[in-house]
């Protein structure tokens, strides 16, 4: 089977969007420091982009988890495969995330990371198909409401391919 992509928001909308979300970050934190939660793997690329726009103190980390296992639909069983490294306490915490569906795995990581005493929990993502939802869950800065397409690029992948794409595209199959 052969994919293609075509190009659903462009690398120049995309880098755009980035500036006014971190804007408005910067301005909602003003006088304080935010830490950002990495959802790996496909929010590396829009975090990394994110944080260098932030204009207040930032710290970072990173966590891995899982509701998909081997199979391509989400079992709705959360299982984190790499937690954090530091402790959360007092921290006004940002988690970035790539892409929003459902819904399920955010709102359980959310409930964890509220567990651990931050100052705050707030959650920004790339991507958000709000369609999709299952389980509802509060974004509080969204760059883009996509379509229900199957979409790579900016980290986000098919079968570990396209990560590195600078745009956000819509995968397409034929024979």
């Amino acid at each position: 089977m052969k994919e293609k992509v075509e190009i659903l928001l462009s690398e120049q909308e995309v880098d755009r969007r980035i500036e006014e979300i971190a804007g408005q970050i910067s301005r909602d934190y003003a006088g304080k420091e935010v830490h950002l939660i990495c959802v790996l793997k496909g929010a590396v690329f829009f975090m990394c982009e994110l944080a260098k726009r932030i204009t207040v103190p930032v710290t970072m980390d990173f966590m891995s988890v899982s509701s998909y296992g081997n199979d391509t639909k989400s079992s709705g069983v959360v299982k984190i495969v790499k937690d954090l490294d530091e402790p959360l306490d007092g921290k006004n915490v940002l988690i970035v995330e790539d892409i929003i569906d459902s819904g399920r795995t955010l709102s359980y990581l959310i409930e964890i990371l509220k567990k651990r005493n931050p100052a705050s929990v707030r959650l920004c993502t790339l991507l958000d198909k709000p369609e999709r939802r299952i389980t509802q869950v509060a974004v509080d800065y969204t760059c883009f409401n996509i379509p229900d397409e199957f979409v790579v690029g900016y980290g986000l992948d098919y079968a570990q391919k396209y990560r590195n794409l600078p745009f956000i595209g819509v995968v397409t199959f034929s024979d």
